[in-house]
């Protein structure tokens, strides 16, 4: 038995509160701004009044502790306002997926039972259609960029920035339990309804601190510190940005929002403000790299983290000649994300652009007070190595304690005390992630199993080869072959065909680095690869248009 007292009666320890991540910074660095698409800019002195104001409003709006206010809106000022001023009153952000399907917007913000939403102007339309299915609903703000507002038949409380002005900037914000919800968002789900996902102060702000040190303590030429400017080109409504927004008010870096993703605004933002540091998943590096005016936009010293799926090789090759600085980074909805990232270790051969590219494409190293393990199908942990492959699964202080108002769903996800990541993995020698598939990816040819991940990091590397995703055909005699939809570079197309491709392929065969019967693989050209709202490969999409199918499909003769 202790007999030391946990803290003394009359003093309680300070919560972990969002709020705290201001405390520094408002005396810090005031005078530093935050851009919104060149149409407005703040310092953090007014950015911080604009929170009281925000409270003010929230509070007019009847909104109270536990609420859920909902918001649809892109990138930008007001969304970093959203952040941080609906938490710190103690009510729950709800952020809306906006790509999403009408039914499962109406789907989400039911489920989460918003009680206010704050709308951009162009997603009047689709709200106005499913008012009637929104009970919960008692109040509607619109979100201008413009001056004029909209035609709607919405009622709307207000706009915005009138309603900010109509009130004072003084707010007394106050002190609760660490462990009160602050945020909610749902996954867009593979199969069924979209799933809640929430995060409490205690998380975020745990969050904040574990990634901002593994940004701010490698000495490398990818990390986030002082004299950066911060431009993210992940949805604000997708797990918080990846949670970098906080980390970067914090740190009371510049910060440049972007509104609407439109790639010559991004490139022309990029050279206006000096951008050194943002996140996306690869198909936005892939478009940014590849827009007519890329060639012309200096992207010399831009540091940027690859996350929401694996990095190719080919990818992280072509952004280095770019003079793109380049790390990847690993994590998922559940886990806050950033829970791994790919910086070489001490003594990696920093100097050697092979040796580094092999390293930034790993899955990543766990960040600052994450554990991962992997597990084999009867939840025993697998020694390191790459023969030792199982599911990965996690813990750390941050992670989701489960899904909103699903409790059977909650329990299978932390079965055995950890989180299930559902990704394929094992842990290298080294000590690294490698992640070789998700469970539902890996390709079942005649009792093997093969990566989808794999096959694409190779054929990547093809110079003539934009954009790949491989999955399993179904098969009467293997059980599945890998099917390959490739989108060619534009001065590949009409020269490069699936036999050179394939033959290209084969060179990894031969030289063991992927799995012999990858031969099986059938390869075909098309013009896109379809999405989900969040910009990954949409492999769902494509094994059920592969399912449909009649007649064989395209693919390179042996």
């Amino acid at each position: 038995m202790q007999d030391f007292p946990l803290f003394p009666l009359a003093s309680p320890p300070a919560p972990l509160l969002i709020k705290n991540l201001l405390d520094r910074v408002l005396t810090w660095a005031p005078q530093q701004t935050i851009v919104y698409r060149d149409l407005r800019e703040f310092t953090y002195a007014e950015f911080f009044q604009r929170l009281q104001r925000l409270a003010n409003v929230l509070r007019a709006l009847g909104v109270k502790p536990g609420d859920r206010v909902g918001v649809m809106d892109y990138d930008s000022h007001r969304y970093l306002e959203f952040f941080f001023a609906v938490p710190m009153i103690g009510a729950v952000l709800h952020t809306i997926n906006f790509r999403l399907a009408p039914e499962q917007i109406a789907y989400t913000i039911n489920h989460a039972d918003d009680q206010v939403l704050f709308l951009h102007a162009d997603f009047a339309p689709v709200t106005a259609r499913l008012r009637a299915e929104l009970p919960s609903v008692k109040a509607c703000v619109l979100l201008l960029d413009e001056t004029t507002p909209p035609e709607s038949p919405l009622e709307f409380a207000g706009e915005y920035e009138a309603l900010l002005a109509a009130v004072v900037p003084h707010f007394d914000f106050p002190e609760f339990d660490e462990n009160t919800v602050a945020t909610l968002f749902y996954t867009t789900g593979t199969t069924g309804q979209p799933k809640g996902v929430f995060y409490t102060h205690r998380q975020l702000v745990l969050h904040s601190m574990s990634a901002g040190w593994t940004f701010a303590a490698h000495a490398d030429a990818t990390s986030l510190r002082q004299g950066d400017v911060y431009m993210p080109l992940t949805p604000m409504f997708h797990v918080h940005a990846w949670g970098v927004p906080y980390v970067a008010t914090a740190l009371g870096l510049k910060q440049v929002y972007l509104g609407r993703y439109e790639p010559h605004l991004i490139l022309g933002l990029i050279t206006r403000h000096h951008v050194t540091f943002s996140h996306c998943v690869p198909a936005i590096l892939q478009m940014l790299l590849h827009h007519p005016t890329s060639p012309g936009t200096d992207l010399n010293g831009w540091k940027v983290l690859i996350g929401g799926a694996a990095l190719p090789k080919g990818l992280a090759r072509e952004a280095t000649a770019r003079g793109i600085h380049i790390v990847g980074g690993y994590g998922m909805s559940e886990t806050c994300p950033i829970v791994a990232v790919s910086f070489p270790k001490p003594g990696a051969p920093a100097e050697d652009p092979e040796a580094r590219l092999e390293i930034s494409t790993r899955t990543g190293f766990p960040t600052l007070m994450v554990q991962a393990a992997v597990f084999d199908p009867e939840c025993r942990p697998l020694p390191p190595g790459p023969e030792n492959v199982g599911e990965l699964v996690l813990r750390a202080p941050w992670l989701t304690t489960g899904y909103f108002r699903q409790p059977a769903e909650s329990e299978h996800l932390w079965r055995g005390g950890w989180l299930h990541t559902g990704d394929v993995a094992y842990l290298d020698n080294d000590g690294y992630i490698r992640i070789t598939d998700r469970l539902k990816d890996v390709i079942k040819i005649g009792g093997e199993w093969i990566s989808s991940l794999e096959l694409e990091n190779a054929l990547s590397q093809h110079p003539g080869v934009k954009e790949v995703a491989v999955v399993g055909r179904p098969d009467a005699r293997w059980e599945e072959r890998p099917h390959a939809e490739i989108v060619l570079h534009e001065a590949a197309r009409g020269t490069v065909n699936a036999r050179e491709l394939m033959a290209f392929l084969r060179g990894f065969i031969d030289r063991g680095a992927i799995h012999q019967r990858a031969i099986l693989t059938m390869i075909q050209i098309t013009e896109t690869i379809p999405r989900t709202s969040v910009g990954k490969l949409d492999k769902k999409r494509l094994r059920a248009d592969l399912q449909a199918l009649r007649g064989p499909v395209p693919k390179a003769e042996g």
